[in-house]
């Protein structure tokens, strides 16, 4: 046992490590996620599939939204008054949900103006006073809708937010539960700032009200929804528990605690809500899982504008719980979930409302904290102490042995207790190890991987190191002529930004942005050639080739703005000043090898179009964009939209060049941006053919979709500029540079 002191010190450690994330003290990143795809896998292979005949949702879809049907989103009152009666008068529903906000009066009828002339210029006009008040009623699109919801139960929805400069707006009902319910107990409820309500007027007279803010876990996925959600101290429901509520005749929320069971005073964990005849298990975040029947369509779907044209069988709606949402892309109420990456977000509440309807949910209490830290203290020490000691191919059976026996109790505590035990922290500790014990002694790495480390660290991923390793004949750091690609970067107005601060922070600052924007390049394959103050230089195809390099370097370019986006709100929450960078990109024949001395050596490239990148990058500030790319990156990339931003003749050079912007790959870019890029290349031609007036009002168009553009601005004042001095008739649209 003396021999393998370390080794099981060492395990003892590995194991704390997991202990301590279990044990919420920290987070590991890779084990959330781990774990968020291990429940996904459970949940997709167990869900019950079909569809639910007790709950419908009437869908505000694309055939409702056409101009031939009900029209554009919002919809006149009056035609939702129309709708609601039909409903429920008709079709006979037993309540309706609204997975939307009425938060602005309806005055598409246009009687606030005529409010205004009776006040007004026809203020002494006897009969227009007369016939308004008679038409008041007939106008009064908001007075109809609220007259509708009054004695219906019809369930209003409204959302909260917790942005910094959160605003309340609108009305929300009084909360299920009041301020100090709680009082004593630490339990983390979500929190919010702000909310957007309904109009107040359409709230008194609504059966009730619930928000609908699914939590959205790191990964983006929306798998629980908390069920008392706090502001301002009290407690308020979520949408599908407010229509629970009032088809259970408006019971009172009553939370059960563990102590209520086991007499523990030292557990104050709050594990269910009773509801009338349903109990709701809910998480440390007062959240209960979202218990997916299935894919996107577990629910039948009806299109309002059938309703709306009596399209639909009577029978089909009577008796049904209706929920009336969206599922059309444009009004942006579409989610990622463990069952789909676009589900619309009224679907979530028809499953919250099933589960509650048949008691049946999944649960995660508080107290399978303690569960998993406890599996991982037994299972852990024991693999620590016993592997050691064993031949590999003996711990290699007992570890695959203990994953196997944690899964099978995984499987039977979900499958049979309908609990949520996570598993991926148990399995990887299990597996590190195992890895810390066969890895064991092996310190010394192979002399070509060393040379290489060596010469090529600093410079490019550790992945690369590995392959060139594995090749070491073919690499050397022997100067030759290559189509590369280069990439500059710098930080806009740094030196204002530098003297702002004091040198401990600025080294910070740095440090912070460097590191940020090298892990990109890194993570993108490319090779990091050196800092020069706050400018990065990279390159991509070599050492190692590679054919993509050019769609390396844009790529790493959009993926380092988007990097840049996120640092910016940690910086700005330290107090540190704004930030922005210019990027340039430039694909060409590059001379690469050492060009260093014999005191340092220096894996770097040299030449025109490592020169051309460099004033591609200065150019970014004239053109107010974040990135520029030379031609012949353009064209070698395919797959990626740009915007040509001029033809240019820059500092050295005799040619001139076109330069572009990239702005998203492609399909995936926003259908209003594509339009833009398409007016803009218009106006462009129409600036270079010395059609002034068009290309002017090509701009006027863009600088509405886009009043903040730079570019559109420049082009404005050069336009004038031509107007008083025109260029001549043999002018070729090159714009011309005279400095760096």
């Amino acid at each position: 046992m003396k021999q393998h002191i370390v080794r099981i010190a060492l395990g003892l450690a590995v194991m704390l490590l997991f202990v301590g994330h279990a044990g919420n003290f920290y987070n590991i990143g890779l084990i959330t996620r781990l774990d968020n795809i291990i429940y996904d896998t459970r949940l997709a292979v167990t869900m019950p599939g079909g569809v639910d005949p007790r709950v419908v949702i009437l869908d505000i879809d694309e055939r409702s939204l056409d101009k031939n049907a009900l029209g554009r989103w919002p919809w006149r009152r009056d035609k939702l008054s129309l709708l609601l009666k039909k409903l429920f008068d008709e079709y006979g529903i037993i309540i309706a949900g609204f997975d939307v906000v009425f938060a602005e009066p309806d005055e598409s009828s246009g009687l606030p103006v005529l409010d205004k002339l009776a006040k007004g210029k026809l203020r002494d006009v006897g009969q227009f006073q007369s016939a308004l008040n008679e038409l008041r009623p007939e106008l009064d699109y908001d007075g109809i809708f609220t007259k509708t919801l009054k004695g219906r139960p019809v369930v209003l929805g409204y959302y909260f937010n917790s942005e910094e400069n959160a605003v309340q707006s609108g009305a929300i009902p009084e909360p299920v539960l009041p301020k100090g319910t709680f009082q004593g107990r630490n339990i983390s409820f979500t929190t919010w700032r702000g909310y957007g309500g309904n109009l107040p007027e359409f709230q008194a007279n609504a059966a009730n009200a619930g928000h609908f803010n699914p939590l959205v876990d790191v990964d983006g996925v929306s798998r629980r929804v908390p069920m008392l959600a706090e502001f301002h101290g009290a407690y308020y429901e979520a949408l599908p528990l407010a229509m629970i509520r009032v088809l259970a005749g408006y019971p009172k929320v009553e939370p059960g605690f563990a102590s209520d069971r086991f007499s523990s005073k030292g557990y104050s964990g709050l594990e269910w809500l009773k509801v009338g005849p349903v109990t709701i298990p809910v998480d440390e975040n007062v959240s209960a899982l979202i218990p997916y029947r299935g894919r996107r369509g577990s629910f039948k779907y009806v299109s309002l504008a059938d309703v709306y044209f009596d399209k639909v069988p009577r029978d089909e709606l009577r008796g049904k719980i209706a929920l009336i949402g969206t599922s059309a892309p444009g009004l942006l109420d579409l989610r990622s979930t463990p069952v789909g990456s676009v589900y619309p977000g009224v679907e979530i509440h028809a499953n919250m409302i099933t589960a509650m309807l048949d008691n049946d949910f999944k649960q995660k209490p508080p107290y399978m904290l303690g569960a998993e830290v406890l599996l991982l203290l037994v299972g852990g020490i024991a693999l620590a102490m016993l592997v050691p000691l064993l031949s590999p191919l003996k711990a290699t059976l007992v570890s695959l042995l203990a994953m196997l026996l944690i899964t099978a109790l995984n499987v039977i505590v979900w499958a049979k207790g309908g609990m949520v035990l996570p598993l991926a922290s148990s399995l990887l500790m299990t597996a590190a190890l195992f890895a810390l014990n066969m890895s064991w002694g092996y310190f010394v790495e192979s002399r070509s991987k060393r040379q290489f480390t060596e010469l090529f660290g600093q410079y490019v991923p550790p992945e690369l190191v590995d392959k060139m390793a594995a090749d070491p004949e073919k690499y050397s750091m022997e100067g030759k002529s290559e189509e590369l690609t280069v990439l500059f970067s710098d930080i806009v107005g740094f030196t204002s930004i530098s003297e702002s601060l004091e040198p401990k922070e600025l080294s910070q600052f740095i440090n912070d942005y460097l590191t940020a924007m090298s892990l990109v390049i890194r993570n993108n394959r490319g090779t990091l050639d050196k800092y020069i103050g706050d400018a990065i230089m990279a390159f991509w195809g070599a050492p190692v080739e590679d054919p993509e390099h050019a769609r390396q370097g844009v790529i790493s370019a959009m993926a380092m703005q988007t990097e840049l986006d996120k640092l910016r709100a940690q910086m700005l929450a330290r107090g540190w000043p704004d930030i922005r960078i210019g990027v340039g990109v430039n694909t060409g024949n590059m001379r690469v090898g050492d060009m260093g001395s014999k005191l340092r050596k220096a894996y770097t490239v040299m030449g025109d179009a490592v020169n051309l990148g460099s004033r591609l990058e200065s150019l970014t500030r004239v053109y107010g964009v974040g990135i520029i790319v030379g031609p012949n990156t353009r064209q070698a990339v395919k797959d990626i939209a740009f915007r040509e931003l001029d033809r240019v003749r820059v500092k050295g050079k005799d040619e001139p060049v076109d330069i572009f912007e990239p702005v998203g790959i492609e399909g995936q870019v926003d259908k209003k941006v594509v339009d833009e890029i398409k007016l803009w290349h218009k106006a462009l031609r129409a600036y270079r053919a010395q059609k002034w007036d068009e290309a002017e009002m090509d701009l006027f168009n863009l600088q509405r979709m886009s009043p903040e553009s730079r570019l559109y601005q420049l082009y404005f004042e050069r336009i004038k500029q031509c107007r008083n001095d025109p260029p001549g008739p043999d002018w070729d649209g090159v714009t011309v540079f005279k400095t760096k």
